[in-house]
């Protein structure tokens, strides 16, 4: 856990925030803290992952699973990994007067339990929806986050627009449209050593689109070597089967001539998925070709601040032209940076949840 001490910062009155990051095997929920931080805020991060389970949690989750397995047919059941206590503590030591969720909790800790704590404590209870999209396949799991977890808090911040769209106007939730942001880096000009970079897990539509340039490409990322079947033996070559973060993705990002982003297949079934990549890439300086969607364009200009593709044969014809174009790579990555300097860091998300909570 980190904190600050508590002070009276005028332009946010008395206000503190209890940062409870549900994922924290990902930056997000950290930058988001130190934004809070930057911004003046009274802040403490609490990462569940950190935590220490149950005793016994293994065993009793095992039992808990076999015991609900006639229910789990028509329903999901789960067993929260952490037991109560060091969160009650926690919550009577700071006394925030808000508590953001990062991701979910329904893995992590008893929601209802939580909740009631929150309230007790007169709080402000909220979640930042930063994986919803990855439970579209699982339906089962998908309808329990939705009915169980989401009407528990007081409001629901989404780095979707669709799914705002749907918590609000079809789930009846209080719920605003918060896309992701990143850390501002330090803009490097370096020499590339790869033509075409792109980071992330193993996914179908993934694997389709990357056989198409796989002469150009560079991958990083987890679960591909699980899905070498579905590829062919020069993409296989290309790729190395960890997943990266920090200095190590920004060295990969910076020296890279094109970072393409490709939407996992849910999330482009749904015509959502501005992930965090897209900052991550566009804060250090670099040229980003992405998939298109509404979202994306709503936030940066194809063809001057970004790039986007809308089949496989334009990736293909793209990535051969900014190849042969560095300086129209260079100029859009320049404008790109720009409107993320002035619209898109993780200050102006944490000016938006000041705003609204």
């Amino acid at each position: 856990m980190e904190q600050v001490p508590e002070g009276d910062t005028p332009a946010v009155g008395k206000r503190k925030y209890l940062i409870l990051d549900g994922i924290g095997g990902v930056p997000l929920g950290r930058e988001l803290f130190e934004a809070f931080l930057e911004a003046g805020v009274p802040a403490v991060h609490w990462d569940a992952l950190r935590q220490k389970p149950r005793r016994w949690y293994g065993v009793a989750s095992a039992l808990y699973k076999a015991s609900n397995k006639a229910g789990e047919r028509n329903g999901f059941s789960h067993l929260p990994r952490l037991p109560l206590e060091p969160l009650r503590k926690l919550l009577k030591d700071e006394a925030p007067t808000h508590v953001l969720v990062v991701g979910f909790l329904y893995k992590h800790y008893d929601i209802d339990q939580v909740a009631g704590m929150v309230r007790a404590l007169g709080a402000r209870f909220m979640l930042y929806d930063t994986d919803s999209c990855n439970l579209y396949s699982k339906r089962r799991e998908f309808l329990y986050f939705i009915g169980q977890e989401l009407p528990r808090y007081d409001l629901l911040f989404s780095f979707s627009e669709v799914t705002t769209r749907f918590f609000r106007e079809t789930l009846g939730l209080d719920a605003q449209y918060l896309p992701f942001g990143a850390v501002v880096l330090p803009q490097q000009h370096r020499d590339p050593e790869r033509d075409v970079l792109f980071v992330g897990s193993a996914d179908l539509r993934r694997v389709f689109l990357l056989e198409n340039i796989r002469e150009h490409l560079t991958v990083r990322g987890n679960r591909w070597r699980r899905n070498h079947a579905l590829m062919s033996p020069e993409l296989q070559r290309r790729v190395d089967d960890r997943a990266v973060w920090g200095d190590e993705l920004r060295e990969l990002l910076q020296t890279s001539r094109i970072v393409l982003n490709i939407t996992r297949s849910d999330f482009h079934g749904a015509e959502t998925g501005v992930n965090l990549r897209i900052f991550e890439a566009i804060s250090a300086g670099c040229f980003l070709l992405t998939d298109y969607c509404e979202e994306i364009a709503s936030l940066f200009t194809p063809g001057e601040e970004i790039e986007v593709f809308r089949s496989r044969a334009e990736l293909k014809d793209k990535v051969r032209y900014y190849l042969a174009n560095p300086a129209e790579c260079e100029r859009i990555a320049g404008n790109g940076r720009a409107r993320f300097l002035e619209q898109h860091t993780w200050a102006n998300r944490v000016a938006r949840i000041l705003a609204c909570a």
